[in-house]
């Protein structure tokens, strides 16, 4: 039998899948997990045997194609190597967000387990500023880590969330990689989620990024994916690319084809949803849980989880109160 697609009632089919594996991270990223951050007790998350259950069923019987893990900080999960492996051979275009501050320990398995691509998160090359971002010393590790996985062959992109005031005087030195190395640079703008402090003044637009890079570099625009969050460039000669993810000026919400499951399996039709589906609960009472998820899918948004535009020139709008939940506990 075919897989039955899993469109929504704005007619997007959704062929991308985003696990978060674990809601604890080994960095306490200022933008990402507030202070006071509390984390699940371990009965709470999947268990690898249900993370590869409920992956098989999206892959098998609604024709996903493409799975993501992430976090919190994947890694620090003990059988993270063993789930990627289970995943891999489900056949699908497998990858991997980390800060990288242990891929060395782990990458080599990582590759034998099947692993092709990996996202790497860092926001500044300065090593006293990325204490403060992160909370914790690590950079020249990082940085290193970067290195190494170019130089084991995998697919690597570079997520550069850009606050305006912290880290937008580094755009340059980040395109500047591109021009050293065939990585996939691509810049975020700064998303509001609880406890982030978020503020439009702290916003670093799409606009501004390519107007700051334009006056140094000419570059040219790539052809982008269809579903693809990040609108692609090139400067012409160089090995390398660089993005923009316009979340929140300039949403792609009309081709987005990504569904979430959190660390404790829980169903997020949009990464700025403000209702969620358990279907770990579910599973765990062996009932059927396609009900829950075509349901899910059913009542997503058509734009940024039912939150208004982001508009520059209202500034009574309020973004900042769209979750009760972090960025570490929904997953990148």
């Amino acid at each position: 039998m075919s897989p039955a697609p899993l469109t929504d009632r704005h007619g997007r089919t959704h062929r991308s899948l985003r696990i978060s594996i674990v809601d604890k991270c080994d960095l306490r990223c200022t933008y990402c997990m507030p202070e006071d951050q509390r984390f699940l007790p371990r009965e709470e998350l999947m268990t690898r045997a249900e993370i590869a259950a409920i992956a098989r069923l999206f892959v098998e019987h609604y024709g996903v194609t493409k799975v993501r893990l992430t976090g919190g900080e994947p890694l620090v999960r003990p059988d993270a190597v063993d789930i990627v492996r289970d995943l891999s051979a489900l056949g699908v275009s497998l990858g991997l967000t980390t800060n990288a501050m242990s891929l060395d320990k782990h990458l080599d398995d990582l590759i034998d387990a099947g692993l092709g691509s990996i996202n790497i998160s860092l926001d500044t090359f300065d090593a006293e500023r990325f204490r403060r971002i992160t909370r914790r010393d690590g950079f020249g590790r990082v940085r290193a880590n970067i290195g190494l996985a170019l130089q084991r062959g995998l697919r690597v992109k570079v997520n550069t969330v850009v606050m305006r005031g912290v880290n937008d005087d580094e755009l340059l030195r980040f395109v500047e990689l591109t021009r050293e190395h065939p990585v996939h640079v691509r810049f975020i703008e700064f998303m509001p989620f609880a406890g982030n402090r978020w503020g439009r003044e702290r916003v670093y637009t799409h606009a501004e990024m390519l107007g700051h890079i334009g006056s140094v570099h000419s570059f040219e625009k790539l052809d982008d994916d269809p579903h693809s969050t990040a609108k692609a460039y090139r400067v012409p000669g160089w090995p390398g690319t660089f993005a923009v993810i316009s979340t929140v000026t300039e949403p792609f919400c009309s081709g987005c084809d990504r569904l979430r499951l959190t660390a404790e399996g829980r169903m997020r039709n949009c990464l700025f949803a403000r209702e969620e589906t358990d279907l770990l609960s579910a599973f765990r009472r062996g009932e059927d849980i396609a009900p829950l998820i075509e349901a899910n899918v059913l009542a997503k948004q058509a734009m940024l989880g039912g939150l208004p535009p982001f508009r520059p020139e209202r500034q009574q709008d309020v973004l900042h109160d769209l979750s009760v939940r972090p960025m570490v506990s929904i997953g990148g």
